[in-house]
């Protein structure tokens, strides 16, 4: 396990790089995003996927989230209606994961094998940046149902296991998830504030 320490908002290149890398050849990332630290994995590789669901001891029967790079990226993962974009156009960047329905490309192993799909644009550019080339998964770093931590010292040891490499910005203190949004109804509906 790789620990690379930096600043939020002012990064080295090379740190990007590197990360991107180690997704691309399966390995799990925890980093940084504008809410909480999230693992993340490459979506089409399903052992590292997997590896996900198993580090956060979490059953195979709930679904992950998908961190894309920009708004308009949304449309490689997910259908996106005229009034669904502006919705989401209004909010992203941002601490929200919006619920679409899902194209094929999304493999079954993210979604659990249901029809729509979390998909988030975080306003923190290191994350948006990791999912540059292929989308990852975006999940809060920390054992399945338990305390969400802020620093990655805290959060490897509850884990109690090693991820590839971490991107450590010190402490991210707002310790709440994004709030997730359900758009593929009539109305949208708040599932998680």
């Amino acid at each position: 396990m790789k620990i690379i320490k930096t600043n939020l908002n002012e990064f080295d290149e090379n740190i990007i790089d590197e990360a991107i890398n180690v997704l691309a050849h399966g390995g799990i990332v925890l980093y940084p995003t504008d809410t909480v630290y999230g693992l993340g994995a490459n979506i089409f590789d399903g052992r590292a996927v997997r590896r996900i669901f198993d580090i956060k001891k979490r059953s195979y029967l709930k679904p992950l989230s998908i961190l894309v790079s920009d708004v308009g990226a949304v449309d490689l993962v997910a259908k996106v209606s005229l009034s669904q974009r502006q919705t989401i156009s209004k909010y992203l960047p941002g601490p929200y994961t919006f619920i679409l329905n899902k194209r094929k490309i999304v493999p079954r192993s993210v979604t659990s094998g249901l029809s729509h799909v979390g998909v988030r644009v975080p306003d923190c550019e290191i994350a948006r940046r990791l999912a540059a080339i292929f989308p990852i998964t975006t999940t809060s770093a920390n054992l399945s149902d338990d305390e969400m931590l802020s620093t990655p010292s805290e959060i490897l040891k509850q884990l109690d296991c090693e991820v590839d490499l971490v991107i450590d910005v010190g402490d991210l203190s707002s310790g709440h998830p994004s709030s997730i949004i359900d758009l593929t109804g009539f109305k949208p509906k708040i599932i998680r504030k």
